[in-house]
């Protein structure tokens, strides 16, 4: 088995519909809860992250140049992140497409886990 980061990323247009109201709140957190609860009961997710603020700053270059962020060039924003266990890419894919972020429009970037030794 390997290891796989999913990075949700959405609008904060696509945010804010998803979260809005109370009730499509909850509704949204009952849909996350019911994904992330599938993949636990699969042995499928080995940590299930954590949300990101949609504000930061980056920092780029030798010169240390710093913007806000995360990237102002681009409408998505990651918005969270969390780590499976897959046999392959192809099964981490199958595990990402049920992502409760894809039904507003969203994307998960799937990316493997390099193995790192220090």
């Amino acid at each position: 088995m390997s290891q796989y980061v999913l990075l949700y990323r959405s609008t904060n247009e696509q945010s804010r519909a998803a979260m809005g109201t109370p009730e499509q709140a909850e509704k949204s957190m009952a849909k996350w809860r019911a994904w992330i609860g599938d993949m636990k009961g699969r042995k499928q997710l080995t940590d299930v992250g954590m949300p990101l603020d949609r504000t930061g700053m980056v920092i780029a270059g030798a010169q240390k140049l710093v913007t806000d962020g995360p990237y102002t060039e681009t409408k998505e924003v990651v918005g969270g992140f969390s780590i499976i266990e897959a046999w392959d890419l192809a099964q981490a894919v199958k595990i990402a497409s049920g992502c409760p972020i894809l039904e507003g429009g969203g994307s998960v970037e799937v990316r493997p886990v390099m193995p790192l030794d220090v």
